[in-house]
């Protein structure tokens, strides 16, 4: 009971914390927070697609070729993921105010609560869809940390992104994946205690 509600708060929270991270800080400065987000910045950019819509039909796809490698659990825990997440973010840019605020401030906050969700959803057993899902395969094929993984993968949806709206994305977007691709790497590999309140032993007393 106690390991469910942990993964589905883990979850629900990551997933907030990650579309609150894509439209208050990194998307109105059309930063892309990783390769599904790059490629709805460019359907939203190119097509006039809401940003909510175009973030769940980027990862459409992906979860697709996931169902097969992960199993209907980790693909359902996703599809809520990126539910949660777009969701999020179709809220937040519909009724906060889209006005630029400082570039150095908006990249940090958005790296780190990004990292922080990101790493939340991949401790809870699922993703944040998009690039996340072919890093994690490439990730547990190799056993190499998931963050650094999807950094590499990420690089090429960023040059298309720059070269089709601004180049100075690409620079942005590095620096945004080099944090939050770190904290990812660290979550993942945090111990997480269970209460001592919740153990046989504590029940024996």
């Amino acid at each position: 009971m106690y390991r469910t509600l942990s993964i589905y708060v883990f979850l629900l929270t990551g997933a907030i914390l990650q579309g609150l991270s894509m439209s208050l800080f990194l998307f109105p400065h059309s930063i892309p927070s990783g390769g599904g987000a790059g490629l709805a910045l460019l359907m939203n950019h190119l097509l006039g697609f809401p940003l909510g819509f175009a973030l769940w039909l980027a990862n459409a796809v992906f979860l697709l070729f996931a169902l097969q490698y992960f199993g209907f659990r980790w693909v359902l825990r996703t599809i809520i993921a990126v539910g949660v997440t777009s969701l999020t973010v179709s809220i937040v840019t519909n009724y906060a105010s889209n006005e630029k605020m400082h570039l150095i401030p908006d990249m940090a906050m958005g790296s780190i609560l990004f990292g922080i969700g990101v790493g939340m959803l991949i401790k809870a057993g699922a993703s944040s869809g998009g690039m996340v899902i072919p890093a994690l395969m490439i990730s547990n094929y190799k056993n190499w940390p998931p963050g650094r993984v999807m950094f590499w993968i990420n690089m090429l949806i960023f040059v298309l992104t720059s070269a089709v709206i601004n180049y100075k994305i690409v620079i942005y977007a590095v620096i945004c994946q080099f944090f939050s691709t770190n904290i990812i790497d660290f979550i993942h590999t945090l111990k997480i205690p269970r209460p001592r309140f919740l153990t046989a032993n504590w029940r024996k007393r």
